[in-house]
């Protein structure tokens, strides 16, 4: 029998845990028996620019960059990203939105606006879309840099993973004083 792989992309901005969330990711798929191949691209991600982290698991991988088309799942760190990578995703694709806006070079500099359709163009083309307040539940959460758990909890829901394998990539990731906060986050997230 011929193992499926599958893909997720996620995508943001530099500075919104984007990688980080993507090994947290990768080692709880690898510590459940899956074999995980991995790609990432963050050239100005420090200075604010985009970042993208492709993730494929199955039984067995061979490559680790998604072709268009062929993502399962497209884990958006900011609104106008989600655009960005919408081609990637496969018809029936599922879009997790954090809804969270951070302007572009473009609109800083007044050239553009940030355009305010950015869920209903989504919505238009997947049936399947979540919007989540990811700032705010990492607030409640007592760090509000947890935006990335928090979105970890929104994917896990989608996945066949033991919870308590998440909760360990977590603890296994973070330093012990946000271990807790993040946890918080991450059970904040898989509750919408």
């Amino acid at each position: 029998m011929k193992s499926e792989v599958k893909s997720i992309l996620m995508a943001g901005v530099g500075g919104q845990g984007v990688l980080r969330a993507s090994d947290i990711l990768c080692q709880v798929m690898m510590d459940s028996g899956l074999d995980v191949k991995k790609s990432e691209v963050h050239g100005m991600a420090q200075r604010g620019g985009c970042v993208t982290s492709h993730v494929r698991y199955g039984q067995k991988v061979h490559s680790p960059l998604a072709k268009k088309g062929d993502v399962e799942i497209l884990l958006a760190f900011e609104k106008l990203e989600t655009l960005r990578y919408l081609d990637y995703l496969k018809p029936g694709g599922i879009v997790i939105i954090n809804d969270e806006e951070m302007n572009p070079p473009s609109v800083n500099l007044g050239a553009a606006a940030y355009p305010e359709t950015v869920v209903p163009i989504v919505r238009e083309r997947f049936p399947s879309v979540i919007v989540v307040n990811a700032p705010e539940l990492a607030d409640r959460a007592g760090n509000r840099r947890a935006v990335n758990t928090v979105l970890l909890g929104v994917l896990s829901k989608y996945l066949k993973i033991e919870e308590q394998q998440w909760e360990k990539g977590i603890r296994d990731s973070f330093p012990p004083k946000t271990v807790d906060a993040n946890i918080k986050a991450f059970h904040l997230g898989r509750g919408i």
